[in-house]
Formats: structure tokens, C-alpha cells, sequence
């Protein structure tokens, strides 16, 4: 029987894109979307229109100089949020509120039960750090998610699981020290790709030594590769007994992006999806929440988003 999924989906989730040809367009909802329909998913989900963070809700990550920062580039936009990937752009900080507060209102949904899988395609900015933008991400909706959970919700143990072919560094680095983040990352070894981060030997630090799980994947990896590895993230997850698990389902990782190495499948995001969605039925009342992440490629997007959202209706 399929389960009830909730899917964020609207205009103003699609204004979080750079424009000039960047590789991060305002396009990529679009062709999530199209293929959605021509799947008919959009039939079988429950569709819920995007929300907007507050700014005392960003503040629970990033700090109050950067948001003002953000705030004076969005009005004027002109200049680089950081150093020559994520230009600002009129509004963008508009734009970035709306990815945030879409996943905050999954993970909401997702603590009062309410709606405990969800989906948001233009979420997952997993490059941004507390006090600066990266790598196409100007907040980090992830972090702001993390520390609302635990603040507003009263859930403290979070397992992460990113499959985006870059590191999820953003997430790691701000939570590296915190032993109740569960985080599992499977990614374009970074000696060969942005951000450079994710060694396998970076496990955590003090009391989070051994709460953080890096694998680094070779340029070329395919979907032999990811299922031969991917064990090792499920038992991970399992012997964490998370309250909550989220999963940054960037598909970049497919073969064809135009910015990365990796060769997987849709199959692999959909076997990460379903597996971790019966994981969350195990161990934390069914409460997951997914995000698109990267991807660069629109019809390889659209694929693997949908694959996501068919394992979370079918799983």
C-alpha cells in the first residue's frame, strides 16, 4: 500500500536560481515537474505550497551579520555571496527564505506526524556555512533544520544521509563536534572534485568520533559501486537508532552532469530512498524527510527526483 507523501511544489521555490547560464537555473523545478505529471506522481502525492523562513528562524545557523549581509546583496543585487560561485541576484534572499522555510515545514510535518515523508526538489543546500555562502548555496536549510529540530521539536538524534556527488561540507564542518548528528555522505572523492572535503578518515571529533561516516567514491563510480558501498550506510543509520532521518538526494551524482564524475543510475537514488524510508519505519516512526540537492543535468534531475519520490510512496 502506498504511503502518503508530501511535495513541496511552486513558484516561489522556483525563483531560487541563478540566472546567465549558471548550471543552478531557475528552470530545474520546472523539469522536475514536467516529469512528475508525466509520470502521474502528482496525482498520488499531497502537494503543499512552499513556505517562507522567518529571520530569527535562519538565526538558529547562520549568524545575524551574514543574514544582513545577504539582506543588503539581495537588495541591490549586485557582487558574489562568496568567492565567484553564488552570485547575488534582486531577491535572492527572498528566494533562499523559501527553500529554507519549505524544509522546515517538512520537518515540522515530519515531528508532529502529520506528514512523516516528505519531499522538497529545491532544498538540500549543503554547502553553506553558519557565517558564509558556497557552492551555490546561500543558507543552508539543512543546518537551520538540524538546530530547529532539536530547539522546536525536542529531537535531538538526526541522521543525515547525502548522496549528492559532492561533499556535504556545509553540514559536516557545523556539526563535526556534535555526536547526536548522525552523518553519512557518499560522494565524487574530493581530490577530484569541489568542495575537496570528505575524507574517509574524517569520523568526527571528541565526542562525535565515529558518529560520522565518509565515502569517498572514484570518478567514474556506477550503480554496482554505490549498492557495494551503500550497506555500510545503512547499518550506520540502523545502529544510530535515529529520531529523524533526512536525505540530500543530489543527482549530480548521475551519469551525464555536467559539473561531476560519477556514473549511477536513477535506481540508485531510488534504492537509497526506499531503503531509508523502511529504515525510518524501523526506527523513528516512519519521519523522513528528502531534499534534491544538486543536478545539473535537467533530464537526470528529474529522473532521479522522481525515482525518490516513487520509493517514498512505495517503500
Amino acid at each position: 500500500m502506498s504511503a502518503t507523501v508530501r511535495l513541496y511544489y511552486g513558484e516561489a521555490l522556483a525563483r531560487y536560481g541563478f540566472g546567465h547560464g549558471h548550471p543552478f537555473g531557475a528552470d530545474r523545478l520546472a523539469a522536475f515537474w514536467a516529469e512528475a505529471q508525466r509520470q502521474g506522481l502528482d496525482r498520488r502525492v499531497q502537494i503543499a505550497a512552499p513556505v517562507s523562513a522567518t529571520e530569527t528562524e535562519l538565526a538558529r545557523f547562520h549568524t545575524r551579520e551574514y543574514i544582513a549581509r545577504v539582506q543588503r546583496q539581495s537588495a541591490n543585487g549586485t557582487g558574489f555571496l562568496d568567492y565567484g560561485d553564488t552570485p547575488a541576484f534582486p531577491g535572492v534572499y527572498e528566494a533562499a527564505c523559501y527553500v529554507v522555510g519549505s524544509t522546515l515545514d517538512a520537518v515540522a510535518a515530519a515531528a508532529n506526524g502529520s506528514a512523516p515523508r516528505s519531499f522538497v526538489p529545491i532544498a538540500g543546500l549543503h554547502h553553506a556555512r553558519r557565517d558564509s555562502a558556497a557552492g551555490f548555496c546561500v543558507f543552508n536549510d539543512i543546518g537551520v533544520a538540524i538546530e530547529t529540530l532539536r530547539r522546536v521539536h525536542g529531537i535531538r538524534r538526526i541522521a543525515y544521509v547525502d548522496i549528492d556527488a559532492h561533499h556535504g561540507d556545509g553540514v559536516f564542518y557545523a556539526f563535526e563536534d556534535d555526536p547526536d548528528l548522525i552523518f553519512a555522505d557518499l560522494h565524487e572523492d574530493g581530490r577530484y572534485l569541489y568542495p575537496g572535503s570528505g575524507a574517509a578518515d574524517e569520523t568526527g571529533r571528541g565526542a562525535a568520533r565515529g558518529t560520522k561516516l565518509n565515502i569517498p567514491m572514484p570518478p567514474g563510480a556506477d550503480d554496482a559501486a554505490f549498492l557495494k558501498e551503500w550497506p555500510r550506510v545503512e547499518e550506520f543509520v540502523r545502529a544510530a537508532r535515529p529520531e529523524i532521518v533526512l536525505l540530500q538526494a543530489g543527482a549530480d551524482s548521475l551519469a551525464g552532469d555536467p559539473i561531476t564524475q560519477l556514473c549511477y543510475s536513477p535506481a540508485a537514488h531510488a534504492h537509497a530512498a526506499g531503503a531509508l524510508a523502511r529504515l525510518a519505519d524501523e526506527l523513528c516512526h516512519g519521519r523522513i524527510v528528502a531534499l534534491g540537492g544538486g543536478g545539473y543535468n535537467r533530464a537526470n534531475l528529474a529522473r532521479a527526483w522522481t525515482a525518490v519520490v516513487e520509493a517514498l510512496l512505495d517503500a
